[in-house]
């Protein structure tokens, strides 16, 4: 059996100003970013680029060959392929490791670097660990020799299609394409749209666990019936970060509808994808459902914030409130005392026992301040919220 290609990719949102500024980056090192020289210049060199080309089909990407004969593909949306030419049956796993080593560690930090100005990517999000789909193309394999690759790599078969000019048989991780009479261009683009909708699927699944997480956090500080002036702070701290990070995913989740339709058009205008979107094409308006239930849920995120931020600014302010009334008793301390003082001396003198008064009275008032203040700290601040009961998301 002949493995002919091992293809992986992945998606994160780009458009074509962002392609270009990749192009340059990639050509000749050049950007207006104020960014290290010396730092890009060592990062596209460790890319080993061969020739580099600019096309466009549906949409506009960069093609490029490497020294590591890996040919790498990446389209104006932000989808990545990576194709790895020098395969075989024998070295099927170190060649996939190839691949996942080029995009774990020269790809990806290049195109991070690169856009490592502007907004910011969740830490939520930057910390996931990138699970790749493997694609591995195989020439006129029977359906023995396939159902013995997929024993090697997992146990379970999740989907299997057939038809004329390739089948198909996937797990979790890895699909085996057998190519029978089809072009490879051919089967890239099946590959392309495959990888696509796997990484636009898992985006939405991961923005929906991250709505749980958030949720059951901003829970964790609202379902407090009393806390401590000295606690106001810091879940007001945690509010704030959260808020950011809701705003940032936000801004993500709104621009996805966009990439889903431009996929769904090209992809059903393409005739050698045909038979394949007869029976797979549903997964476009799946998806766009899928989309607009993150949207909705996400809206009720943001609400939620903003609503425990408001909560906790109103408790804030009552705060703020008692240790104004307290230093107004300090001061009034302060001016009765004084009153005293001019209504049984006939006229200011300076002596020892005024100095020491005068001190004495100084130290009263810091005294009574500082107790003020500690009481405000320890003191039980109740948190009125309307409690409902949790549905199943």
């Amino acid at each position: 059996m002949k493995i002919s290609n091992i293809f992986v990719g992945g998606w994160f949102q780009r458009t074509m100003l962002q392609l270009t500024e990749i192009y340059d980056f990639l050509r000749d090192t050049k950007t207006q970013l104020k960014l290290d020289s010396k730092k890009l210049e060592k990062l596209r060199a460790n890319l080993g680029i061969g020739s580099i080309e600019y096309g466009v089909y549906g949409e506009e990407f960069i093609e490029y060959t490497t020294i590591y004969d890996i040919k790498v593909k990446i389209f104006e949306d932000g989808l990545i392929i990576l194709n790895n030419t020098d395969v075989s049956y024998e070295t099927l796993f170190a060649d996939m490791d190839k691949l996942t080593e080029y995009y774990d560690n020269r790809l990806s930090p290049a195109i991070s670097y690169l856009f490592s100005l502007g907004a910011p990517v969740p830490k939520e999000l930057a910390n996931i660990e990138t699970i790749f789909p493997y694609f591995i193309v195989c020439d006129k394999a029977t359906k023995k020799q396939m159902s013995e690759l997929l024993a090697q790599t997992e146990k379970q078969k999740y989907f299997e299609f057939d038809n004329a000019k390739y089948d198909v048989i996937r797990g979790d991780k890895y699909y085996f394409i057998n190519n029978k009479k089809q072009s490879m261009d051919n089967i890239q683009r099946y590959i392309e749209e495959q990888i696509f909708i796997r990484e636009f699927k898992g985006q939405l699944h991961r923005y929906l666990n991250m709505h749980r997480i958030i949720w059951e956090k901003i829970d964790e500080v609202k379902e407090k019936t009393n806390i401590k002036g000295s606690e106001i702070v810091k879940f007001t701290t945690k509010l704030e970060g959260y808020a950011k990070t809701v705003n940032l995913i936000d801004g993500r989740i709104k621009q996805m509808g966009t990439y889903i339709g431009t996929r769904e058009k090209i992809a059903k205008s393409d005739a050698e994808l045909a038979e394949f979107l007869s029976i797979s094409g549903y997964r476009y308006e799946t998806l766009k459902d899928t989309l607009d239930y993150i949207k909705y849920l996400w809206d009720m995120t943001k609400s939620y914030v903003t609503s425990a931020q408001k909560l906790f600014n109103g408790i804030k302010s009552d705060v703020t409130s008692k240790s104004i009334d307290s230093l107004t008793i300090v001061t009034s301390m302060g001016a009765g005392a004084s009153i005293i003082g001019l209504l049984t001396e006939s006229a200011p003198t300076f002596t020892i026992f005024g100095v020491l008064y005068f001190f004495a009275l100084a130290l009263l008032g810091w005294g009574v301040t500082k107790i003020l203040s500690k009481i405000a700290h320890v003191a039980k601040y109740e948190v009125s919220d309307i409690e409902y009961e949790k549905n199943i998301k």
